[in-house]
Parts: structure tokens; sequence; C-alpha cells
């Protein structure tokens, strides 16, 4: 793996977490949209960020992200970023 993009933090407002959220889906919207650079700019989709503990899991099912080195370490892989950017950009041809 040469090239990704290296996500710093992945944080939503604080109105938008738990069961009374206001809007769904936000994270994945935004890794959604790094992906989508990802590819644009000839990485695969391939991202990468450290998670906060209590989240992995949820991020390895939402996200299709995978630990790497250490349990903190997650990656997207170009699979799991191909899904995510055809959900949120359906006309995205990636193939250019």
């Amino acid at each position: 793996m040469d090239n990704f993009i290296e996500m710093h933090l992945i944080e939503v407002a604080p109105d938008n977490k738990g069961k009374s959220k206001k809007y769904m889906g936000v994270a994945a919207n935004l890794v959604a949209y790094v992906c989508k650079t990802s590819f644009d700019l000839g990485f695969d989709g391939i991202i990468a960020f450290n998670a906060k503990t209590n989240l992995v899991e949820h991020y390895k099912l939402s996200l299709g992200a995978v630990s790497l080195l250490t349990k903190e370490r997650m990656v997207i892989p170009s699979t799991s970023a191909k899904k995510l950017v055809s959900s949120y950009y359906k006309d995205y041809r990636f193939d250019r």
C-alpha cells in the first residue's frame, strides 16, 4: 500500500450522536467522500485512520474497515471503499 489518504479524526457534532441523533449516516457519508477522493487521486479508494477503541467494531461492521497493526489503526480497503462510494455516489465511474 503505497498511496492512501490519512483521515486525522472522524467526528460528528454532539447533537448527532447516540439514539437521539438528528441525522443518520453523517460519518459514513464523510468517509464515502474521502474514499471517492482517494479514487480520484488514483489511490484505489484506500483511506487510513485511528479509531476510538469503543468504535472499532462499529467501523468494521458499518464501513468495512479492517484493523492494521493495532486494533485502533484502521484502513478502509478498496473493496469496502467501492461499496461506500457506490452507495452515496450512484453515477461514480471507477474506470476513470
